[in-house]
């Protein structure tokens, strides 16, 4: 496979898959790498400097919200991103079109 088409084809997706891992809880920055790396069999292995302008990106557009958490013992502060009702909205929206492209992509590939 070619690393320049499947990038493409990969950053338009990953603030949909952002989006719909925080609707089930808050996450910090790593767990979204692995989570991402795991669910997805190793097709999505992000680096942080990858990850962390989409979160802020999502924070800017009021899709996401972050916050730190209090460090207990020799744990260290952690900033953990949530999912707005805005966002959650929007992760709908992405879906249903991501959906509909992909149906119709699959239909032209299946000609």
């Amino acid at each position: 496979m070619n690393p320049k088409y499947e990038q493409q084809m990969k950053k338009g997706v990953l603030e949909m898959l952002i989006l719909k891992l925080l609707e089930k809880e808050e996450k910090y920055g790593y767990q979204l790498i692995s989570e991402l790396k795991q669910l997805s069999g190793g097709m999505f292995v992000l680096k942080e400097g990858t990850l962390y302008p989409i979160l802020y990106r999502l924070e800017d557009e009021g899709l996401a919200v972050s916050k730190w958490s209090v460090p207990r013992d020799k744990e260290v502060s952690r900033k953990y991103y949530k999912i707005t009702e805005k966002g959650t909205a929007f992760q709908k929206e992405l879906q249903t079109l991501w959906n509909t492209f992909s149906g119709h992509v699959n239909t032209i590939l299946e000609e």
